[in-house]
C-alpha cells in the first residue's frame, strides 16, 4: 500500500471515529484543569454487581481526555453511552478520584451501585429500598462504592468538609456519592422516601466543566426532575459569583431558534443545552441563571442558578 493510500484511510477512519464520540469528551485539547475537585484520573474500578472491572487512566499524557479509558468506564458502570451521547460524568470521575487518592491511593474502588436506567430505579424503590425518585443514578452522576480498609463514616466526613457534590452514608463501609447539589446526608436524613422531590422541586442546572475560556461552547444540564414536561426561556443570564443581583451579560441557548420557550420534553434534552461564552468576560467566578417557562407545577421553582464557573485567560 503507497503512503497516499495510507494517509487517506487513515483520515476516513478518524472521521467516522469522531461521529460516534460522545460530546462530553470530544475535545482534545488539555483537560488536566477542568473541575476545582480533580483527582489523578487513574483509578482500578471494580463492579460487584455486573462483575465487571478495569483500570484506566482518564488523561492522556498531553492532558486531553482519554476516549479509550471512558468507554471503558461507561462498560463497568453498565452505561449506554451511545444512546445517552455522553459519557458517565467527568465531573464523577475525577471527584472520586480525587477521593480515592487521598483515602486509599492505589487500591480498588469497589462499586455496588453505578448507573440505574430510570426503569430499574422505579423498581428498586417499589421492593422499598433507598432510591429517590429522582436519583441522580439515573444521569449517571452517582455511584455508591468503598474502599478497602476506609471506614465508610471517614470517606463521608473527608467529602462532607470539601462541600463539592452529593454525599450519603448509610452506615458500613459504603457510601454514595454524586456531582449534584452540595448536600449531605446519612440514613436517619437521607429522604429517600420523601415526596419533597415531587413537582421539580429539587431540579439542579449545573455545567459540564467548572473552569472555561472565552468563547467556549458550554454543556448545561438539568437534572433531579421529577417530570420533563417544562420549558426554559431561551436566554440565560450571567452572574459574578459574589453578586446574584445584577446580570454581567445574557446567553442565547443553541437550538432555541426563535421561540422563546424552548421545551424539556425527556431526559437527554435537558441534558444537553448548549451555548457560548463571550469573548470580553475578565477572568472571575460567575453562575448562570435559567428561568422556567410553561412550568406544569406551581411548586416547580420559577429559576435554577447553575454551580460556580471560573473564565481563565
Amino acid at each position: 500500500m503507497n503512503r497516499l493510500c495510507f494517509a487517506l484511510i487513515m483520515a476516513a477512519s478518524l472521521s467516522l471515529a469522531c461521529l460516534f464520540t460522545p460530546p462530553s469528551a470530544a475535545t482534545a485539547a488539555n483537560q488536566a484543569g477542568r473541575f476545582f475537585v480533580m483527582g489523578s484520573g487513574t483509578m482500578h474500578l471494580k463492579n460487584l454487581r455486573n462483575n465487571r472491572e478495569a483500570k484506566v487512566s482518564l488523561l492522556n499524557k498531553d492532558g486531553s481526555f482519554n476516549e479509550e479509558a471512558f468507554d471503558k468506564v461507561d462498560w463497568v458502570f453498565g452505561f449506554p453511552a451511545e444512546e445517552k451521547g455522553e459519557h458517565i460524568s467527568p465531573r464523577l470521575l475525577f471527584m472520586l478520584s480525587y477521593f480515592a487518592d487521598r483515602l486509599a491511593p492505589g487500591k480498588t474502588i469497589n462499586i455496588e451501585s453505578a448507573y440505574r436506567s430510570p426503569e430499574y430505579n422505579d423498581k428498586i424503590r417499589e421492593n422499598g429500598n433507598n432510591a429517590a425518585r429522582t436519583s441522580a443514578h439515573q444521569d449517571g452522576l452517582a455511584v455508591d462504592f468503598w474502599l478497602q480498609g476506609v471506614d465508610g463514616k471517614k470517606i463521608w466526613k473527608t467529602v462532607k468538609a470539601k462541600n463539592c457534590c452529593g454525599i450519603g452514608h448509610y452506615g458500613g463501609k459504603i457510601v454514595h456519592l454524586d456531582a449534584g447539589r452540595p448536600r449531605f446526608w446519612e440514613a436517619a436524613t437521607s429522604g429517600t422516601r420523601s415526596t419533597e422531590p415531587d413537582y421539580n422541586r429539587h431540579v439542579y442546572l449545573s455545567t459540564e466543566y467548572d473552569r472555561y475560556k472565552r468563547k467556549e461552547q458550554v454543556r448545561l444540564s438539568f437534572s433531579s426532575l421529577s417530570s420533563f414536561d417544562f420549558g426554559v426561556h431561551s436566554t440565560a443570564q450571567v452572574f459574578r459569583a459574589d453578586d446574584d443581583r445584577n446580570p454581567v451579560t445574557t446567553l442565547r441557548i443553541d437550538r432555541a431558534g426563535e421561540s422563546d420557550c424552548y421545551r424539556i420534553g425527556d431526559r437527554k434534552t435537558a441534558r444537553s443545552l448548549t451555548t457560548s461564552l463571550p469573548g470580553y468576560l475578565p477572568a472571575g467566578r460567575y453562575t448562570i441563571k435559567m428561568e422556567f417557562c410553561e412550568k406544569p407545577f406551581e411548586q416547580m421553582p420559577s429559576e435554577s442558578v447553575s454551580n460556580q464557573i471560573e473564565l481563565i485567560n
